[in-house]
């Protein structure tokens, strides 16, 4: 269950669809609170890429 939640998270089309699913339900946030958002998720995708190892899912 652990490598299919690290894979999801893994890819940048699971924020895409979770921020479309907030956007339709009519959530909105602020242009900074945005910025905030876009950073840590790059951040956290950046820490998944140094974590995962790659031989080993081959």
């Amino acid at each position: 269950m652990k490598n299919v939640i690290m894979n999801y998270l893994a890819q940048s089309s699971t924020y895409k669809g979770l921020f479309t699913i907030l956007a339709a339900l009519g959530v909105t946030i602020s242009g900074g609170m945005s910025d905030a958002i876009a950073g840590v998720c790059l951040a956290v995708v950046g820490l998944i890429n140094v974590i995962i190892d790659e031989k080993s899912r081959k």
